[in-house]
């Protein structure tokens, strides 16, 4: 058995415990309560103090891409160009990066999550093998997403569905408690509506996670609603046959049955009051990720909207090629500033719902809220501890306040995934971070 104890507890479904302790034994929660009550009822735990610091619940990044973290500002000139970015970033990592420059790449990712006190990750791969191995490498939890190739192409969707279903089955194999699998079909306008139908159909039957990027653009809403733009342009040039639904893309995965399957729909930044309505009654799910949205420069998403609908929410930090740094802190702090200033927004948001957005918000977005997301009894031992105790933070009146608006990723002292201590003190204990770092350059060196 053993006891953390700090000034401050989050458990996240109920108030904040003033100098609080959780007691944990192999993957389990034990119990959750101040520090003088659980150490007179585990007299022989080992108590480790952590004095002016917060105990909470993991970070869960349900959206990301592991596996082109070396990309990290390789496409920084090309933000205002969605178009030349999404190309270059295809031809750089088919022509230039290496199946084991990948490898390298997806577990560099989970490092850095893994140091800023992310427990979980919900990540898509289009090598999918990557992202799932450097998660178990690493010792976090979380979903990986085999993602969909290139398939617009009604014609070919018998064939891209079992292309698709054996990597896959393939990926099932090697899964584990703490690690599983599912599918991306990546977006309405790089897969079609044969596709799409076949891959949710599936999804409910066998009853896994998918998860889509869904009205993240304008250029995405020109084509779904008018046909138009270049995404209608490179179909024309391959001489594919793509109707435009002229509608919405939540209206458009609504109408053939997508959302039947309660998908995860990353960014959802062009959605209408409509939009809105329609995830909230087929209970799919939003991975918000404010800094790679404005990055692009394709706007705000109405965050406050997703969770006054009762709309299962989390942060996604998206790919390092869009974002540049995994912390949920901080992306924390961005949704907050962003929802504050938008013109359109309706309320004022707080920092308790930010915290609980990057915790259990996720954990529900990935339906795992069951095992993750909260301090409670019989839940994992998936948990973290942030040091309060610089100069930037202090004074401390309100402990939400103080880890969305003074706290960041570099303040994270442990992290702990089903009751293994991963992460502490400066250094990885399951991986050598140094030997990363210098595949990391090398692999940097040959991008340039």
């Amino acid at each position: 058995m053993k006891i953390l104890a700090a000034d401050y507890l989050l458990p996240i479904s109920k108030d904040p415990i003033n100098k609080g302790a959780i007691a944990f034994e192999n993957d389990k929660i034990v119990a959750v309560d101040e520090k003088e009550k659980l150490v007179e009822q585990f007299p022989n735990s080992h108590v480790e103090d952590f004095g002016e610091a917060v105990i909470m619940p993991g970070f869960v990044n349900c959206h990301s891409h592991l596996e082109i973290t070396v990309l990290r500002g390789f496409l920084d000139e090309f933000d205002d160009n969605f178009y030349s970015w999404l190309i270059t970033l295809t031809k750089a990592r088919a022509k230039r990066l290496m199946d084991e420059d990948i490898e390298i790449s997806a577990l560099f990712g989970a490092l850095e999550g893994m140091r800023a006190g992310v427990t979980c990750f919900g990540d898509i791969g289009r090598w999918g093998k990557a992202g799932l191995e450097a998660l178990k490498k690493m010792g976090l939890r979380g979903t990986l997403f085999q993602e969909t190739e290139f398939s617009p192409d009604n014609e070919t969707a018998s064939r891209d569905f079992e292309q698709l279903k054996e990597k896959f089955l393939s990926l099932r194999e090697v899964e584990t408690d703490l690690v599983k699998v599912g599918i991306s079909p990546h977006a309405p306008y790089t897969v079609s509506k044969n596709l799409f139908q076949k891959i949710s159909e599936y999804a409910i039957k066998e009853d896994y996670q998918i998860t889509i990027h869904a009205s993240e653009s304008e250029q995405e809403l020109n084509l779904m609603r008018k046909g138009e733009g270049f995404f209608a342009k490179i179909y024309k040039e391959q001489d594919i046959n793509w109707d435009s639904p002229k509608c919405s893309t939540i209206e458009y995965l609504d109408s053939i049955g997508v959302l039947q399957a309660k998908p995860l729909l990353a960014h959802c930044v062009k959605v209408s009051e409509q939009d809105i309505e329609i995830i909230a009654k087929s209970d799919a799910k939003i991975a918000h990720c404010p800094k790679s949205n404005t990055k692009f420069g394709h706007g705000a998403a109405p965050f406050e909207k997703f969770l006054d609908a009762g709309i299962k929410t989390g942060f996604g930090s998206d790919s390092m090629a869009s974002n540049n740094t995994c912390d949920i802190l901080e992306e924390g702090r961005f949704a907050t500033l962003l929802a504050r200033s938008r013109v359109d927004n309706n309320r004022f948001i707080k920092a308790r719902e930010i915290i609980e957005t990057a915790t259990n918000g996720g954990a529900k977005a990935l339906a795992l809220d069951k095992k993750v997301g909260t301090l409670e009894e019989g839940k994992q031992a998936d948990l973290i501890v942030i040091s309060l105790d610089g100069v930037a933070q202090k004074p401390v009146y309100d402990v939400y306040n103080a880890l969305v608006f003074a706290s960041n990723a570099s303040n994270v002292v442990q992290t702990i995934v089903a009751g293994e201590v991963i992460y502490q003190n400066g250094k990885s204990l399951t991986v050598d971070e140094s030997e990363i770092l210098q595949k990391v350059k090398k692999i940097s060196g040959k991008l340039l």
